[in-house]
């Protein structure tokens, strides 16, 4: 594996001064992102200067029932060769469900959510992993995820899952340090007995971020400083194998760079700590690995699929929670997909927040939780202002003229007292109590 070094995660907001950050050796950026012909000014200069740039990936969902989209593997292919990449990475998450392989409504969770841990579960993944390997022309890396919700009747622990995907795909692992300490608070997962079951030889590299508890629950901000539990796991996976690379991601919140610059002395420091120490991996013998059995039986992704629309509808849609889920989890997941799908909107489109000022946000949040999201951000956009102009009372002239001329600029045709368009955008959203055609 290519040594990568240290590294952070590019963003438009901090793309100055990760230029002039010393020591840097590489970036990682979104895919979704850039354009392959229209690459930012600063990636050019970054790679110009020899400083490696890896696209990384958030809406394949290799882990969801269906198989890859050929039209997202194709864009980040792209993505890769106009970056010169080594290699590109992904999440093993799924992040919509539903449509025609289980006769129900198309929902988009706008998030990464966690793969049920199960014998059909793995299977599907190994499949499309080797999809999307055979579409791409560099490597294939795929992250742990955090969560905050655990599947019920799971068969492997994260440590085993890992090793056996990596085992029968050949697929390299990005490991998050900081997901193991998500999942250590959250799911009450061992992150040494994580790291002790992976197949370090398959370590492409690791992420290490910050994030915050609150009422018990660790939530995976990329907002936040490391702290140090998270370093002390990045100091525990160094004792076992040297990284390749290992980068900081932030994505909001951006502090000073020589705060950002502390961060990664301290993530230096971490790894510098490891090195040295004894490696002390528990192996398990062939007899212990399950057979690789190829192709998954037609009927797991069948049923991979029913349970992962089950899921979603509940945390977007207001169907009844499945069997087996914690109730109280499912209802902060909810709560913090609805608010994540309000903050990605007002970024997508920040005319909106700024037309409706102070009511942005809880009309959103309103709205959200009567019409789940059935395409990407901006379409969700679009049809949360054609809600407000057909059902919401404006009272204020001029914000209502405003929204309207925002609407009619993206929309193409002038909506009306109840405007047809915003109607048919309500009617493609399904509703939120209706329940789920093909529910297990």
């Amino acid at each position: 594996m290519e040594r990568l070094g240290t590294g952070i995660g590019w963003r438009p907001e901090i793309a100055d001064a990760v230029e002039a950050m010393p020591g840097i050796d590489w970036v990682e950026v979104v895919a979704e992102n850039v354009c392959p012909g229209h690459l930012p000014d600063s990636l050019r200069r970054l790679r110009e200067r020899g400083v490696t740039v890896v696209p990384h990936g958030v809406s394949l969902g290799l882990g969801g029932a269906d198989r890859p989209d050929e039209g997202r593997l194709t864009a980040l292919a792209e993505r890769a060769e106009a970056l010169g990449s080594p290699l590109v990475t992904e999440h093993i998450a799924f992040v919509r469900a539903g449509g025609r392989l289980t006769a129900s409504p198309r929902l988009e969770a706008g998030h990464l959510l966690p793969v049920p841990r199960t014998r059909d579960a793995l299977d599907v993944l190994c499949e499309n992993i080797r999809i999307a390997q055979d579409a791409l022309p560099v490597p294939l890396a795929v992250e742990n995820i955090a969560a905050l919700i655990s599947w019920p009747g799971e068969e492997f622990t994260e440590g085993q899952f890992l090793y056996e995907l990596a085992d029968r795909t050949g697929v390299r692992l990005l490991i998050d340090v900081a997901n193991l300490h998500t999942n250590h608070v959250n799911r009450g997962e061992d992150p040494a007995e994580a790291l002790a079951g992976l197949p370090l030889e398959a370590l492409a590299y690791v992420h290490v971020a910050g994030g915050f508890e609150r009422d018990g629950v660790w939530h995976d901000s990329h907002a936040h400083p490391v702290p140090g539990p998270v370093l002390d796991i990045l100091t525990d996976l160094a004792g076992r194998v040297s990284p390749p690379g290992v980068l900081l991601e932030r994505d909001e919140n951006f502090t000073e760079p020589a705060e950002l610059e502390r961060e990664l002395t301290a993530i230096r420091g971490a790894v510098r700590a490891g090195r040295g120490a004894e490696a002390a991996q528990a192996r398990r013998t062939a007899e212990e690995r399950l057979p690789d059995t190829g192709a998954p039986h037609p009927e797991a992704r069948l049923r991979l699929g029913l349970a992962q629309a089950a899921l979603l509808s509940a945390l977007v849609a207001g169907t009844p929670a499945p069997e087996g889920f914690d109730r109280t989890r499912l209802r902060v997941q909810s709560r913090a997909l609805a608010g994540k799908r309000a903050d990605v909107v007002a970024k997508v489109a920040p005319e909106l927040p700024q037309i409706l000022g102070d009511t942005y946000r809880p009309a959103f949040l309103s709205y959200a939780r009567r019409t789940p999201m059935t395409a990407g951000y901006r379409q969700d956009a679009l049809t949360f202002a054609a809600h407000v102009l057909d059902k919401t009372d404006l009272p204020n002239t001029r914000v209502r003229r405003a929204l309207r001329h925002w609407w009619l600029d993206r929309a193409g045709s002038a909506p009306r007292r109840r405007p047809a368009l915003a109607r048919m955008l309500l009617r493609q959203a399904p509703r939120g109590r209706g329940e789920l055609r093909g529910q297990p």
